[in-house]
């Protein structure tokens, strides 16, 4: 439901950037891991128009799916479980690999063979190192879409994604040469305080690209409309919840995306920071949902922003990192110090010990994922509360029209209806479905003479 997911912070950024995964578009984030859930959609683009009218007569008293839809979102969630976990030691294995066969080493020749200045040595070696590690990951992404493709998640073909794909290593490249320069220029000029100030850097780079993105990466992948062209009823409908959530969000910055040329998955969300903020709608949401429930899920994305998560969320993110680097930098010289003979790494300012740092980092990411996930979820959950109550007055009975929008979403994305518990513990982001449809027709203060917690 959300593009906010928890901005895992510059880690993710960073590692991302260098897989050359950070900038390829994936759809909403509602409870399936991130990196197995792509582009979702149960329905064909021909079904869109007549889910919202289902779904309007049925009245939600829980998440249920007919048997055999059952089964194959329950199928789908534990392929996607599996295929986290097969992906976290699938790149932990090819850092290894990268290390014990000496291509950092090789890399690094070549580019201070080739220039002097460590910047344009940077702009060598970051390209190869990336460009190779994301050829060794690029299995993983084809094996991703695959499974889009076969549970009918996606009806993206493979010549348009391996497009999408080779854009996101573009942007990839651009960034992580950057990301790369500044790290070692830091580590060559303070090795021993190199872990705080590349975090000092970390954070405004961070804000930068969030506020950057919708404006220059999203329009690469997709095509963007004001919204008051395509639907001048919905865009009526989010300037009243705009207004009651005391947000200034013009009606001029509420944009219509098309998303059903490569998926028919739904999502509605808020994004970026400043001027840069906006409310984008996708076309599959407006074809397949009420104008309420459009609201419904807009107010949840507005909570992210009306109860500060985003900042929430850096700041949480600036205490892991803070950590991360910490650690990185305490157990970086014990590694080098036991295998740099054999990698034939010279040091910590050696641009060969990028992988060996990628690997530290990676690990103690995957340690603190259980404490990532559940501050997550404790937003989103926070989010759908704010949803409920900034629509109260707005539409009729707005736990029942939050109800039915999850039902859809989890309808049309296959959410799993009986998750793993352990997938939820290590990697949810979000509740499960079956949790927030329960959240919302139970929450209720007004009929209990109680005031609400977040809108008054």
């Amino acid at each position: 439901m959300t593009h906010f997911g928890i901005s895992r912070a510059l880690l993710v950024l960073i590692f991302c950037v260098l897989a050359g995964t950070a900038f390829v578009p994936a759809g909403p984030r509602e409870c399936i891991p991130v990196a197995w859930r792509t582009q979702a959609s149960s329905a064909s683009a021909s079904q869109a128009a007549q889910a919202p009218a289902q779904t309007a007569e049925r009245r939600v008293t829980a998440y249920t799916l007919p048997p055999d839809l059952y089964k194959k979102a329950h199928r789908l969630g534990q392929i996607a479980f599996w295929g986290q976990l097969i992906t976290i030691i699938y790149s932990l294995t090819t850092l290894c690999l990268i290390l014990k066969w000496g291509l950092g080493p090789k890399f690094r020749d070549w580019a201070e063979k080739t220039a002097s200045a460590h910047f344009f040595q940077a702009a060598i070696f970051a390209p190869l190192f990336i460009l190779t590690f994301d050829s060794f990951l690029l299995p993983i992404s084809i094996a991703r879409h695959w499974v889009s493709l076969k549970f009918g998640l996606s009806i993206q073909g493979w010549p348009s994604w391996f497009w999408d794909w080779t854009k996101g290593q573009m942007i990839a490249v651009v960034i992580g040469t950057l990301l790369v320069w500044l790290l070692y220029a830091v580590i060559r000029q303070s090795p021993r305080r190199w872990w705080f100030f590349f975090w000092l850097f970390s954070i405004p780079i961070l804000v930068l690209v969030i506020f950057l993105t919708p404006l220059v990466v999203d329009p690469l992948f997709h095509k963007f409309a004001p919204l008051s062209e395509k639907d001048r009823a919905l865009a009526f409908g989010l300037e009243q919840l705009v207004q009651r959530a005391g947000q200034d969000i013009p009606v001029e910055r509420m944009f219509w995306m098309g998303a059903s040329e490569k998926s028919t998955a739904l999502n509605a969300y808020v994004t970026g920071v400043g001027a840069s903020k906006r409310i984008v709608v996708w076309d599959t949401t407006i074809a397949k949902m009420t104008t309420p429930q459009i609201v419904a899920v807009a107010g949840h994305e507005m909570g992210h922003y009306v109860l500060n998560h985003i900042w929430k969320g850096l700041a949480f993110a600036a205490v892991l990192l803070i950590v991360f680097f910490y650690l990185g930098f305490r157990f970086i010289r014990g590694l080098l110090g036991r295998w740099a003979g054999t990698w034939k790494i010279r040091g910590v300012d050696d641009w060969a010990s990028l992988p060996a740092l990628l690997l530290l980092l990676t690990l103690f990411d995957l340690c603190a994922s259980p404490i990532e996930s559940a501050f997550s979820r404790h937003l989103e959950h926070q989010a759908d509360q704010y949803s409920l109550e900034v629509t109260h007055g707005l539409t009729p009975d707005p736990g029942q029209i939050a109800a039915q929008a999850f039902q859809v979403l989890g309808e049309v994305d296959l959410s799993d209806p009986a998750p793993n518990p352990v997938a939820v513990f290590l990697f949810y982001d979000h509740p499960p479905i079956p949790d927030r449809i329960r959240f919302s027709l139970t929450y209720d203060p007004w009929s209990k003479g109680q005031q609400p917690e977040f809108v008054h």
